[in-house]
This record gives C-alpha cells, structure tokens and sequence, in this order.
C-alpha cells in the first residue's frame, strides 16, 4: 500500500490527538510514505505555534521537532508541479499549501502502477476535493475504512465482523 499524508495527517504522527492512533495504523501498514516537501516545515510550524500557545513545554517541542527532523529522510517526499497545484487552487478554491498537497498526490497515485494508493488529510475541503479528483482518502470521518491494504479495494463499515 502507497499512503499520502498532508501535514494534518503527518503531524497525527507525532502528536497525540483525535484519530492519530487511526494514523499510525495506516502508516504502519503502508510499504511506502510520501507528503510533499512543504509538509515539513508545515508540521514544524504547527509544533512551534502550540509551544508559543504553551501547549508544548521546551523540551517536548524539542523533542517532537528533533523526531520529525529525524524520520524526515524515511518519508518520500515528493516535489510538485506549481502549476498543476495553481490549477487546483483556482477551479477547487483551494489555500496555497492544500493545492500543494493535493497536485502532490495525484502525481502519486499517476505513477503508483495499480498499488493500492491512499490519501489521508484531516482537512473536509481537501479531502472533498482530492475524492472530486478521483484519489481514495483515508481520513476520520469516513463512514468506511479498508479493512486490509491488499489491493481489492474492498471497504467495511468501522467495527463490523469481517
């Protein structure tokens, strides 16, 4: 399985909030990870705004920051075409950073040769646009969720018997 994280998911990794244990569980099962390269300093910038809000103290900012730094190498990261993003951007209304995302994704799933290829965001308009661009998403308020990355595709309900 092939797994795109926008930040707001990427960041589920390293911080404990809702759904992040939902996160972790698709990351643990996908071969390979990718997010665009903007992802890290996005995640960075969401670790140090809630360090300034005093919801980190010193060292766990450290800490969390140093994590991503250093698992950083392990993700693909992905450049992006701007102007595919710039395109995005206009027709679906997108913020700058979403298009990012999203344009980064779709050249993702173009070149992921029929592996299963997922996209997680905890963002309604991204992930309402990236379903509108045909991607398979994986987020917190899917009424279905891929019970086993095998490539069938198939989907059931959370907590139905299998």
């Amino acid at each position: 399985m092939i797994l795109y994280l926008d930040t707001s998911s990427l960041v589920k990794l390293y911080l404990d909030e809702d759904y992040s244990e939902l996160v972790h569980s698709w990351a643990d099962r996908a071969e390979v990870l990718f997010t665009s390269r903007v992802a890290l300093a996005e995640a960075v910038a969401a670790f140090a705004k809630r360090w300034r809000q005093g919801h980190f103290a010193d060292q766990d900012f450290e800490a969390t920051r140093n994590a991503v730094m250093d698992d950083w190498p392990s993700f693909s990261s992905v450049d992006v075409d701007e102007v595919a993003a710039a395109e995005l951007a206009a027709r679906l209304t997108l913020r700058g950073f979403d298009a990012i995302h999203l344009a980064a994704a779709i050249g993702v799933f173009s070149r992921a040769e029929g592996a299963p290829t997922f996209f997680s965001s905890f963002d309604r308009q991204l992930n309402q646009a990236a379903r509108l661009e045909g991607l398979a998403v994986l987020d917190g308020d899917s009424k279905a969720y891929p019970l086993a990355f095998d490539g069938s595709m198939e989907v059931h309900e959370p907590g139905a018997e299998v």
